[in-house]
């Protein structure tokens, strides 16, 4: 019985100390500095306490009377001693706000976690839109300023990461503050050199096997031969879905099997999914839109992606598609500048800024320290990937056959352990 009490005693005593440090915490986050707003939400096990904290920060740290915008962050805690995971999220974080999601990296390091959402997205949206403050300069201002709010809360170590266009925010958050944090992990993160790069092309084309490589190339060249009678498909699917497009459908069609080789290595990988010429109609259109669906293409589709696009035609930059090969098949005799006929409104378009690419390859090359990258060998962004140089405080990570889907938990077992020993050595 004195071994049951002493064992219900210590229980009590541990929810009082979980309720004193869920209230400690809590305190702690409504007293940061520009914050406005702290909500309890739901959480797994594996953190105690989690929260949306809502900051007010600068449309533009450098011009003060440009005024401000609500700033969402999804702040999981686990421990003040743990390191921090710093998520910089390149576009929405809606998905944060579930009880169950956790960063693989945060689950290795068995973290603390902080997912930003990027400037210009979902709740992190200024009223008005003010386009010219969305610069790379201005989204990496946010990342440092809730970093500083945070550095008393958690004093060790931090490891910034993110997916895609959230790896690249990783990047350039650290070429901005390279102070910040104690390592750098970013996924299948391209850096472009133009809005319609021009290596993404002859990537593709070399991408799998001859057999995958041909594969390919007659799926495409059928899809076109067919369209007579797929593209009234198309319409009838683009109606119901209620679709519209900057340009006419019949070039939507054509851009579609464009964007089909690109989408398909992204995503998919496999050329046993490929449906074969004896299909019908129903069937080949039934997997473009699995792969290559119209509505990326939609002006309706852009809507939550509209800043990336932004972003893209300005400084950020983006791919284009090589038309040569299905010339005969084809209605439009180029793709050349179908971005912006494609995804911004006039209104929007600009001159791109190549100088922000090139500073980043360079720091890359020269001052990056404990910098992990990791990328896919069939991703199109791959092309993009950046050169390491010499120098020694950056790992470039290739994941054999991998897509836009690797992570460290896909790699094998060589490249797994030298990523994780690697951080280990970089977080003691």
């Amino acid at each position: 019985m004195r071994v049951l009490l002493k064992g219900l005693v210590s229980v009590f005593f541990l929810t009082l100390t979980v309720f004193a440090l869920g209230s400690d915490f809590s305190e702690k986050l409504n007293n940061l500095e520009n914050v406005v707003s702290v909500e309890e939400l739901k959480s797994s096990t594996f953190f105690t306490e989690k929260y949306l904290v809502i900051f007010e920060l600068p449309l533009d740290a450098a011009i003060p009377e440009a005024g401000t915008f609500k700033q969402r962050v999804f702040v999981c805690h686990k421990n003040y001693k743990a390191p921090v995971v710093y998520v910089t999220e390149g576009y929405s974080a809606d998905y944060a706000e579930s009880a169950n999601y956790i960063n693989e990296l945060t689950d290795i390091l068995q973290a603390n976690q902080i997912v930003i959402e990027h400037r210009f997205f979902s709740g992190s949206t200024p009223d008005p839109l003010e386009w010219d403050y969305l610069t790379t300069k201005t989204a990496a201002d946010d990342q440092h300023a809730i970093r500083m709010a945070f550095k008393d809360i958690y004093k060790g170590k931090w490891v910034s990461t993110g997916i895609s266009k959230g790896g690249q925010t990783c990047l350039l958050y650290q070429m901005y503050y390279p102070r910040d944090v104690n390592a750098c992990v970013a996924y299948v993160a391209p850096i472009a050199r133009a809005l319609e790069d021009g290596r993404h092309e002859p990537f593709i084309a070399n991408i799998g096997t001859k057999k995958d490589q041909k594969k390919i190339l007659a799926f495409q060249k059928e899809f076109l031969k067919r369209k007579p009678t797929i593209l009234p498909i198309m319409e009838n699917y683009v109606k119901a879905a209620k679709l519209t497009f900057r340009i006419p459908l019949e070039e939507i069609y054509d851009l579609c099997v464009l964007e089909y080789s690109f989408a398909f290595w992204q995503w998919v990988g496999n050329t046993e999914k490929i449906p074969s010429k004896k299909e019908t109609d129903a069937k080949l259109f039934q997997h473009m839109l699995i792969v290559s669906n119209p509505e990326y293409f939609s002006i309706e589709g852009s809507v939550s992606t509209l800043p990336f696009f932004y972003q893209a035609a300005r400084e950020l930059g983006y791919y284009g598609y090589d038309t040569e090969t299905l010339s005969k098949y084809l209605t439009i005799s180029t793709a050349e500048g179908y971005f912006n006929r494609v995804f911004l409104p006039k209104e929007l378009q600009g001159e791109f800024y190549s100088q922000t690419s090139k500073d980043l390859e360079d720091f890359i090359k020269t001052k990056a320290k404990n910098t992990i990258m990791i990328y896919g060998e069939y991703d199109p962004w791959t092309a993009a990937a950046p050169e390491t140089g010499d120098n020694p405080g950056v790992i470039k990570v290739i994941n054999p056959k991998g897509t836009h889907s690797s992570r460290i938990k896909s790699l094998p077992k060589s490249q797994h352990e030298m990523v994780i020993n690697s951080l280990t050595s970089w977080l003691k």
